[in-house]
């Protein structure tokens, strides 16, 4: 099996986090707006990460890979598929926030499913494309630019990717990142993550 890019980590991470609230949702004790008010918190993490990632390709991977010869129908497809994200995950915003207000349950699924389409349809159909440019000075250069954040917000960020990460994911990310760096991010700039979001998707469902 061929270990997950850096983009297939962020992209398991977000599936993560919309399972989370796709079970937190299901069931829902209507009236608990304490809980409803965690969980848009913890939302809006996961929407803050998803939004940069997708600010990030279209700022910097797009026009490389349509500097390789990408048609522009494929990189049209993928900029419309984040508008539809964009719209989906601002919608679960809205359903939170009422969630947060007033107790009555939200669904998430519908972001899910959305988010979930372009995910699997990017996988599929670019990332041949950019292993084919892996290790070149290039890419090395359109890399650093994603990775290209302050420090606290990149240990927010290696908090987020790193929660509940899976073993094989955590030892791709460790042949890309050297792990005390990741360790001194996590524990580090990372707290508000481990201390505000973390413990959000950790609580049991209530049946």
């Amino acid at each position: 099996m061929t270990a997950p890019t850096r983009n297939g980590l962020i992209h398991d991470a977000v599936r993560r986090d919309l399972a989370r609230l796709a079970a937190a949702l299901d069931p829902w004790q209507d009236g608990d707006r304490a809980r409803g008010a965690r969980l848009e918190r913890a939302f809006a993490d996961l929407r803050r990460e998803l939004t940069h990632h997708h600010e990030g390709e279209d700022a910097h991977v797009w026009p490389f890979l349509a500097g390789t010869g990408v048609g522009q129908d494929l990189l049209a497809e993928m900029e419309s598929e984040h508008e539809a994200m964009s719209a989906a995950l601002a919608a679960t915003a809205a359903d939170l926030a009422t969630l947060a207000r007033t107790g009555a349950a939200a669904d998430a699924e519908a972001a899910r499913a959305v988010v979930g389409h372009h995910l699997d349809h990017e996988e599929e159909a670019l990332e041949p494309l950019l292993r084919q440019h892996e290790g070149t000075a290039e890419w090395r250069a359109v890399t650093a630019k994603l990775r290209h954040r302050s420090p606290g917000d990149a240990g927010c960020f290696s908090a987020w990717l790193t929660d509940g990460i899976r073993d094989a994911d955590r030892a791709a990310l460790r042949a890309t990142v050297p792990p005390p760096v990741t360790g001194v991010l996590t524990r580090v700039s990372g707290r508000r993550h481990a201390r505000d979001v973390a413990p959000v998707w950790r609580e049991p469902v209530r049946r």
